[in-house]
């Protein structure tokens, strides 16, 4: 098998710069971990929450914290650090190489989305962000690897796409027919989705919307490992 992972981000409209951040650690024993963080608000503040957050979870993943735990103290640096007035929601998703499994843990209101197969199933139980109180957990859940296990993570500026002129997106439908579809690398599914997100807001996004799409495939190639990032800047 081989886990191929994406991610597209873009900021919110006329903003310095986005208040999600992402990340992708190795982690220690074996697999990789993607860290999505979604600072409260927009703009240079939430930034530096979220990257706040981030550091602090993917620091103790490379030391072999497991994910609960990480998420635990993250939400405890960040109500210490913030007086608990200040929150960021946080996902977490790892391909566990010790355990065969991957991994979603959830301080999020946004569902996170999985498919196995042809069946899709939206992880939405309740649970809350982290940062407002001491002792905050989040949700988890472990699925064994295999074949055809994809997962879609994402902030909330996807959710609200479109919210400004009375319209929304069909995230579980849009996801499950691009999965279908002949171009199903995660780039491209993640970047689908980008793209109808901002058609929704007339390419003036409302807020940050930040998605990550990672895929279980069949082994196909060689064993080198390989990272691509684009980064658009202005000058």
């Amino acid at each position: 098998m081989e886990v191929q992972i994406a991610v597209s981000k873009i900021k919110k409209y006329a903003s310095f710069s986005s208040g999600d951040t992402v990340e992708v650690v190795e982690r220690p024993q074996g697999g990789v971990s993607v860290v999505l963080a979604d600072g409260q608000t927009s703009g240079r503040g939430a930034k530096a929450v979220s990257n706040l957050v981030v550091r602090k979870v993917i620091g103790l993943l490379a030391e072999g914290v497991r994910d609960g735990a990480a998420a635990r103290a993250a939400s405890d640096s960040l109500y210490t650090e913030k007086h608990g007035k200040v929150s960021s929601t946080l996902n977490i998703v790892s391909i566990d190489l010790q355990s065969n499994t991957m991994v979603i843990t959830r301080n999020n209101t946004a569902p996170v989305v999985i498919a196995q197969g042809t069946q899709i199933n939206v992880l939405d139980a309740p649970c809350k962000p982290i940062g407002l109180y001491r002792g905050t957990r989040p949700e988890i859940t472990q699925i064994v690897m295999e074949p055809e296990l994809s997962a879609l993570i994402f902030s909330d500026g996807l959710v609200h796409a479109g919210d400004r002129y009375g319209c929304s997106l069909n995230i579980v439908a849009n996801f499950e027919e691009l999965l279908e579809g002949d171009k199903r690398d995660p780039q491209f599914i993640a970047d689908a989705l980008l793209e109808k997100a901002m058609a929704l807001d007339r390419n003036r996004p409302e807020d940050d919307i930040s998605i990550v799409v990672v895929r279980v495939l069949p082994y196909v190639g060689d064993e080198v490992r390989r990272m691509t990032v684009r980064l658009p800047v202005g000058f």
